[in-house]
């Protein structure tokens, strides 16, 4: 929202998914593949959304083997890649980091520390703020805090609660 530059985002489905819950029509006049996307334009970043198959192990979602090619040709070939939700558990499977399931929802605004006040992503953040949450699903501190010590990710946020809630991979890709 701070930035000068225009902003044209790209509507990307997946390929081999069967959806259900959409027209086709409507996808296809709206959306692109991944491949179309990155055939026809440089993407300058890339944002993989949730979607209610967090409870379910990754080998077991229909497009996961999708969601991780697109991630690791992003790695190579696009400047950032933000996931939210079950978004941001692939991009850690991709890292290495499995979920752990919750045998209750989470779910609620959270006060959350701000763990890096200089970082790009949360350095306009004030030092509490308050963070939504509504997941089945996350990554045990102690995982966390172990990737972090071995320098596979940085910590940037931070409830009792609800755990490690940003972290970042530390190319910062």
């Amino acid at each position: 929202g701070r930035s000068v530059l225009q902003i044209e985002p790209i509507w990307i489905r997946l390929h081999d998914h069967q959806y259900n819950s959409s027209d086709m029509k409507h996808l296809d006049s709206h959306y692109l593949t991944f491949e179309e996307a990155v055939k026809e334009r440089h993407l300058d970043g890339l944002i993989i959304t949730g979607a209610p198959v967090e409870e379910m192990e990754f080998e077991d979602v229909a497009y996961g083997d999708e969601i991780v090619k697109m991630i690791e040709y992003a790695r190579e070939n696009i400047a950032s890649t933000l996931g939210i939700c079950w978004g941001g558990l692939a991009l850690a499977k991709v890292l290495g980091i499995e979920k752990v399931n919750y045998d209750m929802k989470l779910f609620g605004a959270y006060e959350t520390e701000n763990l890096n006040k200089d970082h790009p992503i949360t350095g306009e953040l004030d030092d509490i703020f308050l963070c939504p949450q509504s997941r089945h699903a996350g990554i045990d501190d102690d995982i966390l805090e172990l990737e972090s010590e071995k320098g596979t990710v940085n910590l940037l946020a931070y409830n009792e609660e609800t755990g490690y809630t940003i972290f970042e991979s530390t190319d910062g890709r």
